[in-house]
């Protein structure tokens, strides 16, 4: 009996965070699409908040359940915790970048910003399936792999993006706008390697 209780928290735990890998995805797609039909964008930056309030929910409902079964877990607290708090910031960084855009008033979007989207786009899908196959106890090295190489990719798209403010001779506060949403857009691409690296470690716990 024992047994059939520790299953259903495993199954209800790696659910919960299989729910939380497809609303950051789904999030990180919304600023892409936002960034590109920006600024007739409107519904677009409400889909976002809606996002960002459901990972609130999720986050909450895991550390819930990391908390209620300590027996139960499929791994332990500190590594659900940081799993589960680095999503929740991919979240809320895609959310920042969405309302960057409103605060600091842009009228068109750059284009290294839509690249930088793309790349948050395709860390978001492996974040999503990484955590799938977490759950489906298959190989996660696949998925934390080309993680790690988009989040390579995005500081180097950061790194040029930023120069190339310096070196145009735009306005400086169109300058300081766009290098904050660019590094906004970059930290949460960290925040999809943050959640590789929890994986990671979880991954060779659990062999």
């Amino acid at each position: 009996m024992a047994l059939l209780g520790s299953r259903q928290t495993d199954d209800h735990l790696l659910a919960l965070f299989a729910e939380a890998g497809q609303n950051a995805q789904r999030v990180c797609e919304l600023l892409r699409d936002l960034l590109r039909e920006y600024p007739e964008s409107g519904e677009l930056s409400q889909e976002i908040v809606r996002g960002e309030q459901e990972g609130d929910r999720i986050t909450h409902d895991i550390i819930y359940a990391l908390s209620e079964d300590r027996a139960g877990r499929p791994f332990d607290f500190g590594d659900g915790h940081r799993l589960a708090t680095a999503l929740d910031d991919i979240v809320d960084d895609a959310e920042q970048a969405a309302d960057q855009l409103v605060i600091y008033k842009v009228e068109a979007p750059m284009e290294q910003a839509l690249l930088l989207a793309d790349v948050l786009v395709g860390a978001g899908e492996q974040v999503a399936r990484a955590i799938e196959a977490l759950r489906q106890d298959r190989d996660l090295s696949p998925h934390l792999v080309e993680i790690h190489r988009l989040e390579n990719e995005g500081d180097r798209l950061t790194r040029d993006a930023v120069a190339s403010l310096f070196a145009g001779g735009i306005d400086p506060m169109v300058v300081i706008r766009w290098k904050d949403i660019f590094e906004t857009i970059e930290s949460a691409i960290d925040a999809c390697e943050s959640v590789a690296h929890a994986l990671e470690g979880i991954g060779l716990k659990r062999r």
